[in-house]
C-alpha cells in the first residue's frame, strides 16, 4: 500500500463507525458503500464511485465517524489529510464556511434521529457566527443602499503650485444604525464579493455628479473636479463608462469635472483597462492609478496603460522627510510622472514641511489632513 494512495479489495473496510477521523478520501476507482445502523438494522446511506469524496464530514468538524465505509469492489482512493482540508477551509469565504457548517449540523442531526440518538446541542461555532454576521451585514447594506443611507464625504486635493483646492476625492461612508461608522475597507470589500458593488458604485457616481454641480454653482473652487474610485468588478461590468458619461451629460457638467480612480491593489486586466481608458479619454474623463507603490504594483501598469494621474501611497510620503529611501522613491515617481505627462498626487500630507518638499519636487497635487479632512458636501458648501 502506497502512502499516497489506498488500495482496497472487495469487502475491505475503509473506516468504521465510531473511529476517530484521520483523513478523507477521493475515490479514484471502484465503489464504496457507506452504511449505518438504525435500531439494530443496517441502513445503506450511499454508494460512492470515482470522483466522489468519502469521510470528509468527520474530518471537517473533527468528530468520530458516524458511519462505516466498505469497498464493494476493488478500489483505489487518494487520502486527504486533516491539515489539507483545514487549510482550505481557513482560506475560504466565511459565509461559505458558515453554510457548510450549518449543513454538517443538519446532516448529523438527521443521522442521529435515524439512529435513534439524541442530537447534539446546536451551539454556533465562531466561524458560523462570523458567516451569519457577514450575511446579516450584506442584507443591511442592501437596505442602506435602497434607502440611500450611504453617505459621501469629500477630501480636498491641493494644487501645489497654485496653493488652492482644485478638486475632491469622493469617499463613501456608512453610518450603521447599530455599529456606527463602518470602515469602507469592510463594507466595500463585502460589496465587491457580491453584485452589490455595481449599484453601490453607481450610487457614488450619481451622488458625486450632483456634488460637482453644486460645487460649481456655489463657486467653492475654480473648475472643481471630483474623483471617484472604481472597483475591478465595476470595470468588468458592461457599459460602465457609457453610464458615467450619460450621468455627466444629464447633470450638464463640464468635461473633466468627474475623474475615475482605479486601484492597483487588484490585478489589472490590461486589455480591459486600456479599452476603458480609451473610452474615457474620448469623453474627456481623466483616469488615475490609485495607491501606486502598493499591492500588485509594477511599472508595467505605467508602461502599458496611459493613466492621466498617478497617486502615490501615503506610506511613502509620511516618512519621506525622515527616510532617504522614501524621499528618493517619491522624487523618482514625480520625475516619472513628468516624463509620462501624468499628474502626480501624493497622499498622506500632514505637515507644512512635507508640502514644501512636494513643492520643491514639482508635484502637482497634495492630499492629506494638512490640506483637509473628508467633509460632507453641506459642510463644504457652508464653508464657502
Amino acid at each position: 500500500m502506497s502512502p499516497l494512495r489506498v488500495q482496497l479489495e472487495a469487502g475491505d473496510l475503509l473506516f468504521r463507525e465510531g473511529d476517530e477521523p484521520g483523513a478523507a478520501f477521493l475515490i479514484e476507482s471502484g465503489t464504496i458503500e457507506v452504511k449505518t445502523h438504525q435500531r439494530g438494522d443496517e441502513v445503506v446511506l450511499s454508494l460512492l464511485g470515482p470522483g466522489d469524496l468519502v469521510g470528509e464530514m468527520a474530518v471537517i468538524d473533527d468528530a468520530p465517524r458516524t458511519a462505516t465505509a466498505t469497498a464493494v469492489s476493488a478500489a483505489v482512493l487518494f487520502p486527504l489529510d486533516r491539515q489539507q482540508i483545514a487549510d482550505r477551509l481557513a482560506a475560504t469565504d466565511p459565509i461559505v464556511r458558515s453554510l457548510l457548517e450549518g449543513q454538517l449540523k443538519r446532516y448529523r442531526g438527521a443521522l442521529a434521529a435515524l439512529q435513534g440518538k439524541q442530537p447534539m446541542p446546536d451551539t454556533p461555532t465562531p466561524s458560523e457566527r462570523l458567516g451569519t454576521g457577514r450575511i446579516r451585514l450584506e442584507a443591511q447594506l442592501r437596505e442602506a443602499l435602497a434607502n440611500r443611507h450611504l453617505e459621501l464625504s469629500y477630501q480636498p486635493l491641493l494644487s501645489v503650485a497654485e496653493d488652492r483646492v482644485a478638486g475632491f476625492e469622493a469617499l463613501v461612508r456608512w453610518n450603521h444604525p447599530e455599529r456606527g461608522w463602518i470602515s469602507p475597507g469592510e463594507f466595500v470589500a463585502l460589496a465587491e464579493e457580491t453584485s452589490l458593488i455595481v449599484p453601490v458604485g453607481e450610487y457614488v457616481i450619481d451622488t458625486a455628479c450632483d456634488a460637482v454641480g453644486r460645487l460649481i454653482a456655489a463657486g467653492t473652487c475654480r473648475a472643481p473636479f471630483v474623483a471617484v474610485n472604481v472597483s475591478a468588478r465595476q470595470l468588468a461590468h458592461p457599459g460602465l463608462i457609457e453610464r458615467i458619461v450619460a450621468r455627466v451629460d444629464a447633470a450638464r457638467l463640464p468635461r473633466g469635472s468627474l475623474k475615475i480612480e482605479i486601484t492597483e491593489s487588484q490585478v489589472l486586466d490590461y486589455t480591459l483597462v486600456a479599452g476603458i481608458i480609451d473610452v474615457c479619454h474620448g469623453h474627456g474623463i481623466k483616469v488615475a492609478l490609485d495607491d501606486f507603490g502598493t499591492g500588485y504594483s509594477h511599472l508595467c501598469h505605467l508602461h502599458r496603460l496611459p493613466f492621466d494621474t498617478i497617486k502615490v501611497d501615503q506610506s511613502f510620503s509620511r516618512s519621506m522627510l525622515d527616510d532617504v529611501r522614501s524621499m528618493a522613491i517619491v522624487e523618482t515617481i514625480v520625475r516619472l510622472g513628468h516624463a509620462l505627462s501624468a499628474d502626480i498626487v501624493v497622499e498622506g500630507i500632514e505637515t507644512p514641511e512635507q508640502l514644501e518638499a512636494l513643492r520643491r519636487l514639482g508635484c502637482q497635487y497634495a492630499q492629506g489632513y494638512l490640506i483637509g479632512r473628508p467633509q460632507r458636501l453641506d459642510v463644504l458648501l457652508a464653508s464657502g
